[in-house]
């Protein structure tokens, strides 16, 4: 296991990424580094959360995700390492592995980061970033195993799950996420398309499967209205409001050639609303 995957609040206008990987390098000097994202909102568990939910899956088995979104870090709250069948993660206990987790359903083997043997000389109460969970990682991949760094895990700690409710053809969900173009990602999903009129929804967190026909679909959201679901930003008008699937398989509002969050005034947590009606028979 040699390619280290990070995720952390921490953005690129401080040295503490780069510090990080410093660290991993010099003790293990053959890992290879991919940023998959250092522009999680501060302190935002959830989003760190959905960001490793929507990227994991695109790494090669072996990868080593290092997943650091930290408001209690110095608190009581456990460093850990978690492998699955695939990868293994190293992050605080906070709940950022909640997601990713949900969707593997199966845990190899979770333990704590207590063994100070593999932590710097000097631990911080402010950085464990650099002095705890940057070294456990490069000495995972080096081939520590994970029960060298302390006591198995059972009881990690997990995120309630997005509002997410299905009743006769209506479903309640809420804003999780405004990306860099001011797109609204929702907890509706996931989606895929069955046909030009119908697209599928396969849930995460639930057994339901519901068809959905796209041209009967009414979409409210901070006080306005969204008829239908498009296929992508080239069948709105510029600057119309539309709602797509977005890449990952979730209902997103955009405004094509716009901000749909600056538009709306739309921010995390907010309701979001579908219904729809039966898809009229020829």
């Amino acid at each position: 296991m040699k390619t280290i995957a990070l995720i952390t609040d921490f953005g690129l206008d401080d040295i503490y990424v780069g510090v990080m990987k410093g660290i991993m390098h010099s003790i293990c000097p053959d890992a290879k580094f991919i940023d998959i994202s250092h522009a999680i909102a501060p302190q935002s568990v959830r989003e760190g959360a959905l960001a490793l939910l929507h990227s994991y899956h695109y790494f090669a088995p072996n990868t080593i995700f290092l997943v650091i979104v930290d408001p209690g870090v110095g608190s009581t709250r456990r460093p850990i390492a978690v492998k699955t069948q695939d990868y293994i993660f190293v992050a605080p206990d906070n709940g950022i592995l909640s997601y990713a987790l949900a969707e593997l359903k199966q845990i190899d083997e979770a333990v704590t980061l207590e063994n100070k043997a593999y932590h710097l000389s000097r631990v911080s109460d402010t950085f464990h970033g650099r002095d705890v969970f940057a070294p456990v990682t490069a000495h995972i991949a080096s081939g520590v195993p994970l029960a060298d760094f302390g006591t198995p895990v059972t009881d990690l700690f997990m995120l309630p799950r997005p509002q997410f409710q299905i009743r006769d053809r209506f479903i309640r969900g809420e804003v999780v996420h405004v990306d860099h173009f001011g797109n609204i990602i929702t907890s509706i999903g996931r989606l895929k398309r069955v046909d030009a009129h119908r697209v599928l929804l396969e849930p995460l967190f639930s057994v339901d499967q519901i068809t959905i026909p796209v041209d009967h679909v009414t979409i409210k959201v901070h006080g306005e209205t969204v008829y239908g679901i498009s296929r992508a930003y080239y069948e709105g008008a510029r600057g119309s409001l539309m709602a797509q699937i977005d890449s990952n398989g979730y209902l997103e509002i955009a405004v094509n050639q716009g901000n749909a969050a600056a538009r709306l005034d739309a921010v995390i947590g907010d309701v979001v609303e579908v219904e729809w009606q039966e898809e009229e028979e020829d």
